[in-house]
């Protein structure tokens, strides 16, 4: 399977990727918050890689760090328009997040519509002599 990265010109001008911008035209955020010891540690430098499959290629829309309150702000993403109709599911699109530390791995799917703030929580198990940044 191919990897693009969302920067990537070559991509951006495809069909595929202008055939997905049609079907999300709308942005929704992603915050990302690591921690340990029950939320009341947070943990530097967890690596986060935000990807989606399309139509057999692998797309990263966002890779970074997590700082020293374990938080990554903001992180826009293509997201469908909301239907008005308040009697039907709300229209979303489904991220994965891969959460990255001292080559451990965890991948999470998240859902993302127009305009909603949605929070993904990474809670970080020690291990015996890891270094998790605190």
């Amino acid at each position: 399977m191919n990897t693009f990265f969302i920067n990537d010109e070559g991509f951006k001008n495809s069909e595929v990727y202008k055939d997905y911008l049609k079907d999300n035209p709308s942005i929704g955020f992603l915050k990302i918050r690591a921690y340990t010891a029950n939320e009341a540690v947070p943990i530097k430098g967890v690596s986060i890689t935000v990807k989606k499959e399309i139509e057999g290629a692998d797309v990263v829309f966002f890779r970074g760090v997590t700082d020293e309150s374990g938080i990554i702000e903001k992180i826009p993403l293509p997201a469908p328009k909301l239907d008005d109709n308040n009697l039907e599911v709300p229209n979303y699109t489904k991220y994965e997040v891969i959460a990255s530390l001292n080559k451990d791995s965890t991948t999470y799917v998240v859902n993302i519509y127009e305009n909603i703030y949605v929070t993904q929580t990474i809670n970080v198990v020690p291990k015996m002599g890891d270094n998790i940044g605190y």
